[in-house]
Order: C-alpha cells, then sequence, then structure tokens
C-alpha cells in the first residue's frame, strides 16, 4: 500500500475552506421528515435538514443518536456541497444496487418491484436488531429465506448482504457458510470492529467460504480505512459521503486505503443523494454496483423527480444537488420543535468544526 495522501482539511481547519457562521448556515434551513415506505434502521421517518448555499443545496443528516463530534463530519459534507461544490464527475451515470430491507420473504417481490427493470445487484439487510438491541427471534431462518428469494427472483444478478455489524463471529461464519451456495458477491460488516473482521475473514477463507468482506461502519474517521487495509481486514471498503465529510474526502480516503470501494448511502434524501452519486462519478475505479437506490424507500421526498435510478443506472448531478420542489417540501416539512433541535445540532456541530487547530 503507498504512502496516504494528505485528506483535504475540513471547514475551518488551517487551510482549509471557510467555515460559515451558524447564522449563515440556518439563514434558508428546511427540516423534512421524509416517510419511508417500509421500516428501515429502525425509523419509519428520516429526519434531515436542507441547507442553502452560493454553490446549491445541501443536506445536514446525521442520525438521532450521533454527537456533536460525530456530527462535524456530516457538517463539513453539508457545507462542500453547498458553499464549495463537488468535484467534476469523470463519468455520466453510475450503477446501483436495490435494496431489501429486513421484510419477509413474501415481500421480496414487492420491495424489488419498486426499483423497476435492468437490476444488477441486490443489498440484502439481514441480522435485524430489536428495541433493545437483541437480535430479532428467528432471524436467522428469516434472513436465510430473504436472501434465497432475491436470488430465485433475480438468479443473474449480483447479491450481497448487510449485516450492520449485527452478528456475532458464530453467528457470522454459520449464516455466510450456509449462504456459500447462493455466490454472494460481499457480506457487509457481519461483526462489528477491524480485528473481528480480520478474524471472521480468516476463518471463512479456512471454510473455503469464498465471500468477500466489506468494511462499513469500521469505517468511520480517516485512519480507519489503513486500519482496515493493514490488517488485512476486508476486501473492499464502504463509503459514505457525510459520515466521511465529502466528496473530496472521501475519494481521498479511498486512496489512502488502497482498496476498492463501494459508494453507499446515508438513507439520504434525493439532495443528499446527488452527492453520493458526485462521488461514485468522480473515483476513477467504481468496480461494483453503488449503495444509492434507498430513494426508492421513501414514500415521498423532497426532489420531482427525485434521485432513483431507472435500469439500474443512477444520473450523475454535476457539481451541485437539484432543486428541491417547493411543494414536496412543503409536505415533508418539519415541526417548530424538531426545527429548533435541527438548529441545536448545527450548533454543536459548529463548534467542533470551529475548534480545530
Amino acid at each position: 500500500m503507498s504512502t496516504a495522501p494528505a485528506l483535504p482539511p475540513l471547514p475551518g481547519a488551517p487551510g482549509g475552506p471557510a467555515l460559515p457562521s451558524v447564522e449563515e448556515l440556518l439563514a434558508d434551513a428546511v427540516a423534512v421528515a421524509v416517510p419511508m415506505r417500509v421500516r428501515f434502521r429502525g425509523t419509519d421517518l428520516r429526519h434531515a435538514l436542507l441547507l442553502r448555499g452560493p454553490a446549491g443545496w445541501a443536506e445536514f443528516s446525521p442520525f438521532p443518536e450521533y454527537g456533536p463530534h460525530e456530527c462535524a463530519a456530516w457538517l463539513a459534507a453539508a457545507i462542500e456541497a453547498g458553499w464549495q461544490g463537488w468535484p467534476a464527475p469523470v463519468r455520466e451515470t453510475v450503477p446501483v444496487n436495490a435494496t431489501v430491507p429486513a421484510v419477509a420473504a413474501d415481500d421480496v417481490e414487492a420491495v424489488l418491484a419498486r426499483y423497476g427493470d435492468g437490476i444488477t445487484a441486490v443489498k440484502v439487510k439481514v441480522a435485524e436488531h430489536g428495541p433493545e438491541g437483541e437480535l430479532v427471534p428467528g432471524s436467522r431462518e428469516a434472513d436465510l429465506a430473504r436472501v434465497r428469494r432475491v436470488r430465485a427472483l433475480l438468479p443473474h444478478a449480483q447479491v450481497r448482504v448487510d449485516a450492520n455489524a449485527g452478528w456475532t463471529h458464530e453467528q457470522a461464519v454459520d449464516v455466510l457458510t450456509e449462504l456459500e451456495d447462493v455466490g454472494l458477491e460481499y457480506a457487509e460488516q457481519p461483526v462489528p470492529g477491524i480485528e473481528p473482521l480480520a478474524a471472521l475473514r480468516r476463518q471463512l477463507r479456512e471454510r473455503g467460504v469464498s465471500t468477500r468482506i466489506a468494511a462499513d461502519e469500521a469505517v468511520r474517521k480517516e485512519t480507519d480505512p489503513l486500519a482496515v487495509a493493514r490488517a488485512d481486514a476486508a476486501d473492499l471498503i464502504v463509503v459514505k459521503v457525510q459520515p466521511l465529510g465529502g466528496v473530496r474526502r472521501a475519494a481521498a480516503i479511498v486512496e489512502a486505503a488502497g482498496l476498492d470501494a463501494v459508494v453507499s448511502s446515508a438513507l439520504d434524501t434525493s439532495i443528499g443523494l446527488a452527492g453520493s452519486a458526485a462521488l461514485a462519478a468522480h473515483l476513477p475505479r467504481l468496480p461494483f454496483a453503488c449503495g444509492l437506490g434507498t430513494g426508492a424507500l421513501f414514500a415521498q421526498d423532497v426532489c420531482d423527480p427525485a434521485w432513483t435510478p431507472s435500469g439500474g443506472m443512477l444520473p450523475v448531478p454535476g457539481v451541485s444537488a437539484p432543486e428541491p420542489d417547493p411543494v414536496l417540501l412543503r409536505a415533508v416539512r418539519a415541526d417548530a420543535e424538531t426545527c429548533a433541535w435541527w438548529a441545536r445540532r448545527v450548533h454543536g456541530a459548529h463548534a467542533v468544526l470551529a475548534a480545530q487547530h
């Protein structure tokens, strides 16, 4: 692996782009609550704050449990989108996978139908956990049935699974060995942490299981991709624009890791999805379909047309996000209490960026 290149500085850091004031960030901000077609990542509503800067619209949507330090990278990504713009693309469209949440096997066909024709890859959510953090009873059998249903419906598609670090080592070995006949493209973050990923990958290879391992949750700080590569813990990394601080920083992290990357969504609205598509369009190599079809999981969105795939492909936005539709914005606008909550989160993340030295 080559020497890691320096990452682009965050807004407000020495040598980095200017950090807009909180007042400027919030001047045209719109808090939205977008309804989901099916429950996903434990939620029926995806909350986000849309910002508008001189370069265009931006999204700030860290998940509710994230504190100011985690949120700072998400705010940096929004500042890049709205106040700097994205780097020029090298391709006009990007391939995307369909996403199947942890639904019953009988419901898989209806979920896939929302993606239309041309599906070449499907990500299947597995290892669903309940509100207390425990695996849902019967999840192993449900996971196996869901994956096999996808394979039966789409025999020629690439099928990948995403456990969101929800399995123990033993559970991951068991299920991935059982699914070896499906021919999985890869398993995304089956267990938590870098060393556990490396141990799982070694044991699967010893068993003759050929499924690749992808690191997702383990890739959250700029040092993590290097640690993943050095530990031989994964065959590829999953990168998301908002948690990694923007398109330019995510691209630099991919280069530093020296591993192939899958660009994926953080369950963004169409504004955030456009940023993810901008990253996928900017990377020199794009060997895997991107996890950017999650717009199909929304019952409503903020753009018309929504940033959803057609024929298995997603258009590239250029260097700025599309304009949200005013009518759709009004329909999903959040209440005053939620707006105030978002303003507090922006203040907290902004303070972290402002404190850089």
